[in-house]
């Protein structure tokens, strides 16, 4: 179309192209879709596009995935919640068990949790080389398979796995008595309040990993603020006013005999309060969700995630052993940081049921650590070829969409399954997190023999050193833990055996599928028959029939019915419409329609290596009721013949104007 400009003699030449509303062209050949070219077509499809841009937002191109990633604010609230969160029962894990020796045993509460902060110094160092060394994440799996081999790293991605779910659950069930401590009459909805905010982060996430960070940094920073708050009140009124508590009554131990402070039992009371470090990984695991440089700001958002974590555990430890306080059960149950709250804030008192409303949040937002865990391992064992390939498919916000929505509905059934109790959840956790550690560590040490280069030896000694730590704690952890954490050690060879087993599936269709030099050399293959399985004279039989002459001379139609006056009736008709046209009745006495049909194909194949083309007319539904009232015979003739030696299926559909 030509169009005249401003200046005299200017002429510009605009060539509209048809594809133009739906492509651009970018090179020789290539094209680029439009918005438009992905836009819904159906009624259906359109509806559902709405409800789900409302739910989780317009769709992201793939373009801006840069502009999605995260500051390193955004990353401590979206990677560190679950860590920082376990302050908020990490110490409650070590009381109970320490004051199973009576109340004169709390007093090591503090060193255990000074000895767990050292362990976390030592771990998150050494998560720190894993990022700069393996940026691409995959953490634990990626530092086994790059130093050990297929196996370890099985182990490793099949231990973490496990532990993102139990983060989940977990984290939730600790935040439901969080607000039964503050609110008791909430107490019996604990499992419907566990499930609808794992549904709401779970949606969160759906909506994309800098929009997650929006949401959830808020509640992570109140915490961090108003638990600082908490301890900074408490060490003002101990040291300085010398207000503690006296010695607390134990009324879970009350009628039994109490256990001898053993060094056993410091090590259970240690294996408890460990579950501190899980989440230290997440960060290392998914480096390549932070802005440039991706390491670096990795790396500076792991120290500070372990600097707050290793001040709120000990601070909170320290002031709690400092008045006193220690687990009560039973109806009037209130968690460890609750009674600390009271004790600090008041009571009853407003800041109180703030710190319980940011805890219960943050314990929340805890499970988002996993949220973004557990899908980009999923994803990178995709691409490896250990899960379904799907998992590595990006949903219209960037997200990893089917492992979110896996790893919720698994949250979900175990909270259910469990009740809510976080106490019979807490000795299947942390057991998969420990045998990752040692599995890491122990590759990074191998990494260091290797690469060496500069400061090697240190940080081999930090690598070694973490290894062993990590690797007696998750033996004492398994142990003392038992035996109900004999459960894990089942579930991850079984995950381990379904990831090899999928690997292999995987192979063998490579195998199967792969192009060989002579397969497409010389003319092509010709010897072929096409056949028409024929319900009725419709136009889309004369359409499907039609379709099978332009591709071969050899067509049948192929009637199956127990009424074979009225197929003989059908043969006139067809002959008169179709001449020409082969109409062959297969009686069938039992009225099976599909399976004639298959047996029909089977007898009357005379060439082995012959090809057999069955063209199944298809009525294209106007509506979603519709798919209820047509085709299901054709359904279930594809379903049998998809598979079938040396056949193709083809369906052509028609459509009324």
């Amino acid at each position: 179309m030509l169009r005249r400009g401003r200046k005299p003699a200017d002429r510009r030449l605009q060539i509209d192209r048809p594809t133009a509303p739906y492509f651009r062209y970018t090179g020789p050949g290539v094209l680029r879709a439009r918005p438009k070219a992905s836009e819904p077509r159906t009624r259906g499809a359109r509806i559902w596009a709405s409800v789900r841009r409302v739910l989780i937002g317009p769709a992201i191109a793939s373009e801006a995935e840069t502009e999605e990633r995260l500051s390193k604010k955004k990353a401590l609230a979206i990677f560190s919640s679950d860590a920082i969160s376990s302050s908020a029962y990490a110490t409650e894990e070590i009381l109970r068990v320490l004051v199973l020796a009576g109340t004169a045993a709390l007093f090591v509460s503090l060193e255990i949790a000074v000895a767990i902060a050292v362990l976390l110094a030592v771990v998150a160092t050494s998560y720190r080389q894993i990022g700069y060394a393996y940026p691409s994440g995959g953490g634990a799996y990626a530092v086994a398979k790059a130093n050990f081999g297929l196996l370890a790293s099985l182990v490793a991605a099949a231990a973490l796995l496990v532990d993102y779910v139990m983060t989940v659950a977990v984290s939730t069930s600790s935040a439901v008595e969080q607000i039964a401590s503050a609110v008791p009459g909430l107490a019996p909805e604990g499992v419907l309040l566990g499930v609808v905010a794992i549904a709401l982060i779970t949606l969160g996430n759906l909506r994309g990993v800098r929009e997650s960070g929006n949401i959830f940094a808020i509640p992570s920073y109140l915490f961090i603020g108003s638990a600082l708050l908490m301890i900074g009140l408490g060490l003002v009124r101990i040291i300085l006013l010398g207000d503690v508590g006296s010695a607390p009554v134990v009324a879970a131990t009350a009628g039994r005999a109490l256990e001898p402070l053993t060094i056993l039992l410091v090590l259970r009371a240690f294996a408890a309060g460990s579950v501190a470090l899980t989440g230290t990984e997440a960060i290392a695991n998914g480096v390549q969700a932070f802005k440039p440089p991706e390491p670096a700001n990795a790396a500076r958002t792991l120290t500070a995630m372990a600097i707050l974590l290793a001040v709120l555990f000990v601070g909170i430890t320290f002031v709690a052993d400092s008045y006193g306080i220690v687990p009560v059960d039973g109806p009037t149950q209130r968690t460890v940081v609750a009674q600390l709250a009271a004790v600090v804030y008041g009571p009853g008192s407003i800041g109180f049921y703030v710190f319980q409303l940011v805890t219960a949040l943050i314990l929340f937002l805890a499970a988002n650590t996993s949220f973004n865990a557990f899908p980009r391992l999923a994803a990178i064992l995709a691409q490896d070829g250990l899960m379904p390939r799907h998992f590595a498919f990006r949903g219209d916000r960037l997200a990893f969409t089917l492992g979110i929505l896996l790893l919720g509905a698994i949250a979900a059934g175990l909270v259910i399954l469990f009740g809510g109790n976080t106490a019979a959840l807490i000795p299947l956790y942390s057991i998969g997190v420990f045998v990752s550690f040692t599995i890491s560590q122990a590759g990074m040490v191998r990494h260091w023999l290797a690469a060496r280069g500069r400061g090697w030896r240190y940080r081999l000694a930090v690598n070694g050193l973490g290894a062993v730590l990590t690797g007696v704690v998750a033996v004492v952890v398994t142990a003392a833990k038992a035996p109900q954490s004999l459960l894990v050690a089942v579930m991850v060879p079984i995950l381990v055996g379904v990831m090899l087993f999928i690997r292999r599936e995987y192979a063998n269709q490579a195998r199967e599928l792969a192009v060989r030099p002579e397969a497409v050399v010389g003319a092509p293959h010709r010897q072929e028959r096409v056949v028409v399985p024929v319900p009725g004279l419709t136009r889309a039989v004369v359409q499907a029939v039609n379709f099978g002459r332009s591709m071969s001379d050899n067509v049948v139609a192929v009637h199956v019915t127990d009424d074979v006056p009225a197929g003989e009736a059908l043969r006139a008709s067809f002959a008169r419409q179709l001449p020409g046209v082969p109409f062959v009745i297969v009686e069938t006495p039992y009225r099976a329609l599909v399976e004639p049909f298959v047996s029909y194909l089977d007898a009357t194949t005379i060439d082995a290596t012959a090809m057999t083309i069955v063209v199944l007319p298809e009525y294209v539904a106007r509506r979603w009721w519709d798919q209820l009232l047509y085709n299901q015979v054709t359904n279930r003739l594809k379903r049998a013949l998809i598979g079938r030696p040396h056949t193709i299926v083809s369906l052509v559909p028609y459509r009324r104007d």
